[in-house]
């Protein structure tokens, strides 16, 4: 069956009301797309247009009409200049030429030079991912991003160096473990005095992978020794 380029006037007219309502532009005012549009010349003659679309803004109205061609070749220079002798007559136009399959540099030139917008609307081919000279494009972006989720803490066991707790009369291991039970997560520190280290125990889950470079998700234990150290809360 021959092709009759209703499809692709149909394609052409769906896109150009799909960008409209994309841009979403408020003073955009009486949009009116219309397929097959007969508009007169000055002699009086109806002429046919593929597609015509219409808006007002700022008080003014702007219209262009689309010629939509479905060639297997692309456009030639006698199309350019058909559609301009066709709309010469018919003032205040501005005029949009669509394919599939691109322009001879004639046409090209041709239409630059009465200010004809040039469209290419297809599916997307190989070819598009190319320059001029045959360079490609970046197509595709891979990300290698490691990511780290801060461990959870669901248990804390203190080990008193039995020592010093004998070596003083202020501190049992009972009082020390009521500590842990009473305050909050964040209001409870460990320094290691060695190493010039302060932190609380609700940070400590964000220190973890760095004092442990082999922790795995999932469940893991950590056990460390602080030979000169202390626990202290917000009030010490």
């Amino acid at each position: 069956m021959a092709n009759s380029g209703k499809e692709y006037e149909e394609l052409v007219r769906d896109i150009q009301r799909s960008l409209i309502n994309a841009g979403n532009v408020p003073s955009l005012k009486n949009i009116n797309i219309e397929k097959n549009k007969k508009i007169k010349d000055r002699s009086g003659i109806d002429r046919e247009f593929d597609i015509y679309w219409e808006f007002e803004i700022g008080g003014h109205t702007y219209r262009s009409v689309i010629k939509c061609k479905d060639y297997s070749s692309r456009v030639s220079i006698e199309k350019i200049d058909a559609f301009i002798s066709k709309t010469n007559d018919i003032p205040g136009l501005n005029l949009i030429y669509a394919t599939r399959t691109g322009y001879q540099s004639g046409a090209k030139i041709k239409a630059e030079q009465h200010n004809i917008q040039l469209l290419v609307i297809r599916d997307q081919q190989e070819q598009d991912w190319t320059d001029e000279d045959g360079t490609p494009y970046l197509k595709t972006i891979n990300f290698n991003i490691p990511f780290q989720i801060p461990p959870k803490i669901f248990s804390f066991e203190l080990n008193i160096d039995q020592e010093w707790l004998k070596s003083q009369n202020t501190y049992t291991a009972q009082i020390i473990g009521n500590v842990f039970k009473t305050e909050k997560s964040d209001s409870i520190f460990i320094c290691n005095v060695n190493n010039n280290e302060r932190y609380s125990i609700h940070n400590l889950s964000k220190l973890l992978h760095k004092k442990d470079n082999n922790m795995k998700y999932g469940e893991n234990a950590y056990t460390e020794e602080i030979e000169n150290g202390h626990i202290e809360n917000a009030d010490s």
